[in-house]
């Protein structure tokens, strides 16, 4: 198993997950906010990020990140945004190394926080999260605009 950056070929293979993880949240994401995501994701100018595990040429897991700035410390956070596995490959720490890949970026990067959301019926995900994390009690807020 290999875990590396995402690569312009990546992108049927990349689409396939995408499709999956939209479809593990019952959401369905246009095909031109999908096609701009992925090139977010390969521009440099960018502080969007993704990782790819990969086996056999398969990708059979990503994980999307984003580095932003923060009023709570002098160093940039990270925003584990999106994190999937495809389903015969979960249970087998795919997802655990996934996130340590992103804990090793954001090392090397002088990142002073990782944090993601998950939804509070992803029990298996919880259950990850709550053995490589803190759950730090907050409650999500939103207004869709636009």
């Amino acid at each position: 198993m290999n875990f590396r950056n995402l690569k312009v070929e990546d992108f049927p293979k990349w689409l396939e997950l995408w499709h999956g993880y939209q479809s593990f949240y019952k959401v369905e994401i246009k095909s031109s906010v999908s096609e701009v995501t992925f090139e977010r994701l390969l521009n440099t100018d960018e502080n969007m990020y993704c990782l790819v595990a990969e086996e056999n040429g398969l990708l059979i897991g990503m994980v999307h990140y984003i580095y932003h700035r923060s009023t709570w410390t002098e160093g940039n956070y990270c925003y584990l945004q999106d994190l999937y596995v495809t389903p015969s490959k979960r249970s087998k720490g795919l997802g655990r190394k996934l996130i340590e890949c992103v804990y090793t970026e954001a090392e090397k990067n002088n990142i002073s926080r990782v944090y993601w959301l998950t939804h509070e019926t992803n029990y298996p995900g919880r259950s990850l999260y709550d053995d490589v994390a803190d759950n730090a009690g907050f409650i999500q807020y939103r207004k869709n605009i636009g």
